[in-house]
């Protein structure tokens, strides 16, 4: 097995998972390089499987009640870890105040702390007097780096010699890292060299070596940062495709995200992320999900670019209306649809192939 960067780690998601609040245990779960993932904790689901819970497949992921049964069990089987996770990713980034009991506990144990929410653990006065003391690592990935580390639009994504794809989505919390990270590995075992530019603290976890937050970045360094990590990828690794995670929608009232990646990724065309039983927009009730062709047309009017492939999020959906909706869509919009979560990556990697072939004569 791959030796894993920062080694065994327990995910803190309680009350969340299999929800959208836990978006980042659920990335975690399904796929990191940077964590070798020993549990995670929800009372909600204690004593069933992580990924039988998530995907319908037993992945080995243990989930239990709290810390203390955690401890217990991990143990016994020598699996202790030596970090915990924040896993959860409410609207607003907030740390509950409950989990702060948790937090405290594995502190004083020794072990090292990772989060992405807004509220920054290491502005917690009391949790780092106990950190210092006990030698722990407290890691905040949404923290904004300081200025003199940011990069400025240049211009230099023009020298970018390589098939670029953005995975967009209709909507927040819809799927579109996950989709990403499948398209990736998904060339890689087709022989193709791919790269995953992350722009959110999740595939920061999950190990993406170019990536940015774009949700903490100051804004006159958005641009600038995922031109970087583009032209980063580029020259130290010269792939065939580099893929750029979405984030937010265009047309979502609190996460509006998508403009600085077509106007800085530039990215040559773009799949498009998809809840067909989505009716609002994720966390805002009254409002309307605008509809799928609009939101093609947005996309292919603001870049320039063609929206090449609808991916499907199967949420609310059984596993007969899956194949239905995918041609639906197809029948709706003229371009081809999966579901690469539920039904493998294979249809989407020919179709993007041809592209890339295209693109390398």
């Amino acid at each position: 097995m791959k030796k894993k960067i920062d080694g065994k780690a327990l995910v803190f998601c309680e009350g969340a998972f299999n929800t959208p609040n836990g978006k980042t245990a659920h990335g975690l779960v399904r796929f990191t390089e940077r964590y070798q993932i020993v549990g995670v904790i929800d009372s909600t689901y204690a004593g069933k499987d992580a990924g039988k819970v998530l995907d319908g497949k037993n992945n080995g992921t243990p989930i239990f009640k709290g810390i203390e049964s955690a401890i217990k069990e991990l143990k016994e089987t020598g699996s202790m870890p030596k970090t915990l996770v924040v896993g959860l990713a409410p609207d607003g980034g907030r740390l509950p105040n409950e989990a702060k009991a948790t937090l405290e506990k594995v502190l004083r144990l020794g072990w090292n702390i990772d989060s992405g929410l807004h509220d920054f653990i290491s502005n917690d006065k009391k949790l780092m007097t106990i950190a210092d003391e006990n030698n722990c690592r407290v890691r905040d990935i949404r923290k904004t780096p300081d200025r003199d580390t940011l990069h400025f639009f240049s211009g230099e994504i023009e020298k970018v010699d390589c098939l670029k794809l953005a995975v967009l989505g209709t909507d927040s919390a819809i799927g579109k890292r996950t989709t990403a990270w499948l398209i990736v590995k998904g060339f890689r075992d087709h022989n193709y060299s791919a790269q995953m530019i992350g722009t959110g603290q999740t595939a920061w976890m999950q190990g993406a070596k170019y990536s940015m937050v774009m949700d903490s970045c100051i804004n006159d360094f958005v641009s600038g940062e995922i031109e970087h990590a583009v032209v980063s990828a580029y020259k130290n690794e010269k792939p065939d495709v580099v893929v750029i995670e979405g984030q937010g929608s265009l047309m979502n009232p609190a996460y509006p995200g998508g403009f600085e990646i077509l106007a800085a990724g530039r990215p040559d065309f773009v799949v498009l992320q998809h809840a067909p039983k989505r009716i609002e927009y994720d966390g805002f009730p009254g409002y309307k999900l605008h509809t799928l062709k609009k939101q093609i047309s947005a996309i292919e009017m603001i870049s320039g670019k063609k929206v090449i492939a609808i991916t499907v999020n199967h949420e609310g959906m059984t596993k007969d209306e899956i194949l239905p909706a995918c041609a639906e869509i197809t029948k709706q919009t003229g371009l081809p649809a999966f579901d690469v979560l539920a039904n493998g990556v294979d249809g989407l990697i020919k179709v993007l192939e041809k592209q890339l072939n295209i693109y390398k004569k």
